[in-house]
């Protein structure tokens, strides 16, 4: 299995969900769920959106007003590598993307270096600090987020947290999402992904910032009309996952890396959450070959077979026996080239 699916559970309650306006504020199942997060994240208003991007590029323009500004983030991180150029198009911001020197996560060190606060014409001051937790499965520690949250709000700099994963990084330190809350003036959270949800993003912040990210929303093309059935589908998928489920397939990853190890592949950094990601290069074995292999079991990844890598995310839906028998077919491919 490549990614979660809905369950038949998640069906019944999309049956049972009300079947308001969204648009007009008449859902009150979309309403609940708005609620629900922001009570889970410690903020005041909510917004649901169709996907991540949508909820990162409407949280970026709704912090902004008037060109020249800038962003700042990791190089690594969604907003800036996976939005299509959104910041660019949507926001007509300069971003300042940084290279963590730990090939981790991005420091205080490294930010307040980095940040732009001069009147000096020459240059877009930053106006936003996004960071993103986890990024490529790494956790991004609190104490970072905390001291760098801090010198933004010393600074007049906004914090936007990309949480599209911010339930692994939950779950697998004990710290509350509500914690994290505290440090960041907008949060996206994913309802898809690891949460299991059919689709859909939760924007937080205060209420002033969400009436204006639901203006936009609108000019964006993403208001809602009966958003009921999706909403009720991604309550009932955190209700019934988070924690626990997350924390689960942790453990299983830990184990895939283990595995691939023994056998001589290389785990290219640490295994924090549910990401794993591999270099075959010193096995003798083409990506393209072990795919192959795998996808004659029924098993589906996706890497790069150019430079040999590729990123394997376990899931709640992922079992320990699926995890096994990822782990022979390998063993079995990385025999046949000794």
């Amino acid at each position: 299995m490549l990614v979660t699916t809905p369950t038949e559970q998640m069906f019944e309650a999309m049956i049972k969900a009300t079947r308001g306006d969204d648009v007009f504020g008449e859902d009150h199942s979309t309403n609940d769920l708005e609620a629900f997060v922001a009570h889970l994240t410690g903020h005041k208003a909510a917004l649901f959106m169709t996907s991540g991007t949508m909820s990162n590029q409407i949280a970026i323009r709704s912090h902004l007003s008037q060109p020249p500004h800038s962003i700042l983030c990791d190089s690594r991180s969604h907003i800036y590598a996976f939005e299509a150029g959104g910041i660019a198009y949507h926001s007509q911001a300069q971003v300042t993307p940084l290279n963590p020197i730990n090939k981790m996560h991005l420091t205080f060190g490294e930010v307040s270096s980095n940040i732009i606060c001069t009147d000096d014409i020459h240059y877009a001051p930053t106006r936003v600090i996004s960071l993103e937790n986890t990024l490529n499965g790494l956790i991004l520690p609190l104490n970072e987020i905390k001291n760098i949250s801090e010198l933004a709000r010393k600074k007049g700099i906004k914090m936007h947290l990309d949480g599209a994963r911010i339930w692994n990084a939950s779950a697998e330190t004990g710290i509350k999402l509500s914690v994290y809350g505290e440090y960041f003036d907008s949060m996206t959270l994913c309802c898809s992904k690891g949460i299991g949800a059919p689709i859909g993003s939760v924007l937080v912040g205060n209420e002033e910032f969400i009436k204006k990210a639901r203006h936009l929303r609108k000019l964006f093309g993403g208001g809602w009309r009966q958003s009921g059935l999706l909403a009720s589908a991604a309550k009932f998928a955190i209700e019934s996952n988070f924690p626990h489920k997350q924390k689960e397939s942790h453990i299983l990853a830990r184990r895939l890396a283990t595995g691939l190890h023994g056998y001589g592949i290389l785990i290219t950094q640490p295994v924090h959450t549910n990401m794993v990601f591999i270099d075959t290069t010193a096995v003798n074995v083409t990506i393209d070959t072990l795919t192959e292999h795998l996808a004659s079991r029924g098993i589906r990844i996706c890497g790069d077979n150019q430079s040999n890598t590729a990123r394997l995310v376990t899931h709640y839906q992922i079992t320990p026996r699926a995890v096994e028998e990822f782990l022979q077919v390998v063993g079995e491919v990385v025999k046949k080239t000794i």
